[in-house]
């Protein structure tokens, strides 16, 4: 049987359906999440603007030290509290959290929580 919709197409297609809700202002810019099978990537993004405030990700050279010999989801807490410590110093504190399409558990929830415990708003 042909499979019409790869499971990439459809967590694109959520994300577009979770965008049209999900907009950042300069007030309070957008919390966007990316993992993919080996990575996570996040970013404080003002779409009004189109400027990305702050951004960590798993590959920085910094992070790969924390990093080595953790599970996943515990580099997804290293990678929550990092991105929200670089935007408190840029002033951010309330955030909106965009899941990316992806479900909200797992990587995705610990890098919300940790973004959380660290300061953001959301």
């Amino acid at each position: 049987m042909k499979r019409t919709m790869t499971p990439r197409a459809a967590r694109v297609r959520r994300h577009i359906r979770v965008r049209k809700n999900v907009k950042g202002t300069p007030e309070r810019p957008r919390l966007a999440v990316f993992r993919s099978l080996s990575h996570i990537y996040a970013q404080v993004i003002d779409d009004v603007e189109r400027k990305t405030i702050a951004a960590a990700s798993d590959v920085e050279a910094g992070v790969k030290a924390k990093a080595s010999g953790k599970k996943k989801e515990e580099v997804a807490a290293i990678i929550g509290t990092l991105v929200a410590e670089r935007a408190k110093e840029k002033g951010v504190s309330k955030v909106v959290f965009d899941r990316g399409g992806f479900v909200f558990h797992g990587r995705v929830k610990a890098l919300a929580e940790a973004a959380r415990e660290s300061g953001l708003e959301f």
